[in-house]
């Protein structure tokens, strides 16, 4: 390759890359201009992706049943008996008992925050020493604390009272789900079709190995986490800690998140304990220490395994750009991201050797 060639490829290189930046940076300041619209797409699809979602939980159980000579349909009835019939009963015995606790969290937070100010009050007279200014940042802070709870109960609040106003989505998506697992086959035949001859076979491997990498971690990690918040509920409850339905439900959804996930769902928990007593505080730290026992040592071994097979600072790394980009959300969907990025790199690796 002569030196103009080469000259001409890293001039288009570099234009192409300038004309994405621009692309990136027109997206980024037009948004106030296409938020509404991006909100009503956003309601309209999420039905889809979470049936979508769902559909591929349920799918491995579905063809398991139906290659032991168990009629598709009949599959999915059962399924829906067992699973959907499960949790309507769970959600109909405790969401009244959750919104009651939610109700006395509401209520006792103004109670958690006039605590923590005399202790703050009682800090101001012990460092009086200290500068006006870490004073000043103690204020800010707890004004800050204050504001972020109170923002978070009435987040929670709004959106159970709310649960009519979506009621339509819910009953629409067993529907979607239904759908999807029963026509399956047809589904995947035209998704085959509609994909270019050249990409069928590579694109077939890509999702094998996607699902084959992901799959199994995000079903285990969901039981996981429903048997940690499972524990945890009643951990806290034998202790006699306030709120045990909340406080264990935020530790078993925030154990999705490894690493990070058990420190972040144990905050709420010493934060209300620390209101209670310094011997609460001691038996919380303790009954999550032995939650976590129980799950490192017994629960993800067994149902999760080492599904992933990356190293630990490579999914810390993607963890922390997560939680910088998209937050507690963000920490979540980081390790399906790198897993999905981790098998497009090596199939992309794959295709140019044998190029």
């Amino acid at each position: 390759m002569g030196k103009g060639s080469l000259t001409l490829q890293w001039i288009y290189r570099s234009v192409l890359v300038l004309l994405v930046l621009l692309i990136v940076y027109l997206i980024v300041k037009l948004f106030p201009f296409y938020e509404a619209f991006l909100q009503i797409l956003f309601r309209l699809f999420i039905p889809f992706i979470v049936s979508l979602f769902i559909a591929y939980l349920l799918h491995p159980i579905v063809e398991g049943l139906y290659h032991r000579n168990v009629p598709r349909w009949l599959a999915i009835t059962m399924i829906y008996i067992f699973v959907f019939g499960g949790i309507g009963y769970v959600v109909y015995k405790a969401y009244p008992l959750f919104l009651k606790q939610v109700k006395g969290l509401s209520e006792s937070l103004p109670g958690f925050v006039e605590t923590y100010r005399q202790w703050i009050y009682e800090m101001y007279e012990r460092t009086s020493f200290l500068p006006e200014t870490v004073h000043d940042r103690m204020d800010v802070m707890l004004t800050n604390v204050e504001q972020l709870g109170e923002d978070f109960i009435l987040s929670i609040g709004n959106r159970l009272t709310g649960m009519f106003d979506v009621f339509i989505i819910l009953a629409v998506i067993p529907v979607l789900v239904f759908y999807m697992l029963k026509d399956y086959p047809i589904m995947s035949t035209t998704l085959y079709k509609l994909t270019p001859k050249r990409y069928r076979e590579e694109g077939k491997e890509v999702l094998r190995d996607i699902d084959k990498s992901l799959g199994s971690y995000i079903r285990g990690q969901l039981l996981v986490c429903l048997f940690v918040g499972l524990i945890s509920m009643l951990a806290l409850w034998l202790i006699g800690m306030k709120f045990p339905l909340i406080l264990g439900g935020v530790m078993g959804i925030t154990n999705i998140i490894p690493y990070f996930g058990p420190i972040i769902g144990a905050v709420p928990a010493v934060v209300i304990a620390f209101t209670m007593s310094t011997k609460m505080v001691l038996f919380v730290v303790i009954a999550v220490f032995i939650v976590q026992l129980i799950e490192s040592n017994l629960l993800s071994p067994f149902i999760v395994g080492k599904s992933l097979h990356m190293h630990p600072v490579l999914i810390i790394f993607a963890l922390l750009i997560g939680g910088e980009i998209g937050g507690i959300i963000g920490m979540i969907i980081a390790v399906p991201v790198l897993t999905i990025i981790r098998v497009l790199i090596h199939h992309t690796k794959m295709f140019r050797q044998e190029r």
